[in-house]
């Protein structure tokens, strides 16, 4: 995460990928530079990546401007997390929630004997983890009654200094990153809260930790100022090429919808995007129209318009927990589509369905 002696002066957003360059849309209105900022993350319902500003405002990337998420300013200084269409974030060492549609403020946490509340972690649901780097625990809240978050001290001690955490549910549990020389990758098994060294690596002051959907780590170190691949038991790494460069790259977000790994520098208050499978993240170019999503028994069923002739679209839909459980790609014509896809294996819940023509991802939430 940042540390506010080594920030460097405010500049325009630089977007540069590691094989494409990704067109941005930006919301003509609120305009303002970014300033401080920290931490990504990936809106699936909006459609847009966020990020942590001048510890109390969060915007929309740009290509030379934040552009404000709401009128009213979210406060967040750290580590943040999108679940249930809410903005979870560290401001001031406590955790508070907004609904993302309005800017409501919905809750706050204050952890007692918090010491420097930093990196955050969701399961998609219900629960919210979240490191201290000074105090060197990890503290678990479950969201299940908003209205009364019950706060537990997972880990009281790390012994390394925690910095980024992500959840890994296939394998139930936790993984964080620490600051410092040599500095370790740890794991947290939820079964029984016994914490491991995975991995020490030859990396200095690690910041941030995501993963993507096949299940490998993103780490953002500063000493070598890179990002290191890992797979999921991290007997194998490589380096990420980026392209510009990064500087103190800070709180990372995957975004599994775009298969894009988002870049926040808090070295030269930059976003850096690296696009994979050559998915982008938006153009302004609109090739579906009227997108709508309809429960038809055991189905959905996905009603657009296509503007274009014979384009090929890809359809993939990703449960609570963030996997991707059914991927599909049809060649469809010009005018009115209906895309019906069969559902009665999935268990019931939220699910994210996302349209993508190669030109424009289009999101949507849907309940079973």
């Amino acid at each position: 995460m940042r540390r506010n002696c080594i920030l460097a002066r405010m500049k325009n957003i630089i977007i540069t990928i590691q094989t494409l360059v990704l067109s941005v849309m930006l919301i003509p209105s609120f305009a303002q530079n970014l300033t401080g900022i920290e931490a990504i993350e990936y809106d699936p319902i909006q459609g847009r990546f966020i990020v942590s500003n001048g510890n109390n405002v969060i915007h929309v990337n740009g290509t030379g401007n934040g552009v404000a998420v709401l009128p009213s300013p979210i406060a967040a200084a750290y580590g943040m997390e999108v679940m249930n269409n809410q903005l979870y974030a560290i401001h001031s060492n406590s955790v508070k929630v907004f609904d993302l549609s309005n800017g409501n403020l919905l809750s706050t946490v204050s952890i007692t004997g918090a010491g420097f509340l930093n990196g955050m972690a969701s399961n998609g649901t219900n629960l919210i983890w979240v490191t201290d780097f000074s105090a060197k625990k990890i503290h678990q809240i479950d969201f299940t009654d908003l209205t009364n978050p019950v706060t537990t001290t997972l880990i009281s001690n790390t012994t390394s200094t925690p910095n980024g955490i992500v959840w890994d549910g296939a394998n139930n549990r936790l993984v964080f990153v620490s600051w410092g020389n040599s500095a370790p990758i740890k794991t947290i098994d939820l079964s029984n809260n016994a914490m491991t060294t995975a991995v020490t690596t030859s990396l200095g002051n690690c910041d941030g930790i995501d993963m993507d959907g096949n299940g490998n780590f993103f780490v953002a170190s500063w000493s070598p100022n890179r990002i290191t691949k890992f797979n999921n038991d991290f007997s194998v790494n490589e380096i990420i090429t980026v392209a510009g460069g990064l500087s103190s790259a800070a709180d990372i977000c995957y975004a599994l919808e775009n298969d894009t790994l988002a870049i926040p520098n808090s070295g030269n208050n930059t976003v850096v995007y690296v696009g994979f499978n050559n998915n982008p993240i938006f153009t302004e170019e609109v090739e579906i129209e009227s997108f709508q999503i309809q429960n038809s028994g055991n189905q959905w069923e996905i009603i657009f318009e296509n503007t274009q002739h014979n384009n090929t679209f890809t359809l993939k839909i990703y449960d609570a927990l963030g996997q991707c459980v059914i991927s599909e790609k049809e060649n469809l014509s010009s005018g009115k589509n209906r895309w019906v896809i069969p559902n009665e294996t999935l268990s019931n819940g939220s699910y994210i369905i996302q349209l993508y023509n190669g030109k424009r991802v289009f999101t949507q939430k849907c309940i079973k």
